[in-house]
């Protein structure tokens, strides 16, 4: 899987792709215009962020590449890859059951705090990726 060199883009099929973890510098941009939303990217290594309209949507530790980033109110899927295992964190429904898929292979039943966080950390390794599918209980 490539990185994202433009940092983010929008896909054919409606969805985003963005992050670029080969880089050893902070990159980011703002003002990123897809469907009627802004969007907000920082990137590099250590982190991979992503905000929509000023709130925060994704960040992975260490830095990663999402491809096809989908998003509705019952569930979230897309693509991620990176150099090394990473730690995921979205923004959800406060207090949500949703269950998570890595690969098509059920990873578990996970609650969102009072702020909607949801945490959950994926194996990666260079060359590899990983399809993540979050979907509410």
């Amino acid at each position: 899987m490539a990185v994202i060199e433009q940092l983010i883009r929008s896909e054919s099929d409606g969805s985003i792709s963005f992050g670029d973890y080969t880089r050893a510098d902070k990159s980011k941009l703002d003002g990123f215009k897809h469907e009627g939303a802004t969007y907000k990217v920082k990137t590099f290594k250590e982190i991979t962020k992503l905000e929509k309209d000023g709130a925060f949507v994704y960040e992975s530790v260490p830095g990663t590449a999402v491809e096809n980033l989908k998003s509705s109110e019952n569930e979230v899927s897309f693509k991620v890859s990176g150099p090394d295992d990473s730690q995921i964190t979205l923004e959800l429904l406060p207090e949500t059951d949703y269950n998570i898929k890595l690969n098509g292979k059920d990873a578990g039943l996970m609650k969102t705090n009072l702020g909607g966080k949801l945490s959950f950390g994926v194996e990666l390794d260079e060359g590899g990726s990983v399809d993540v599918k979050v979907t509410k209980a």
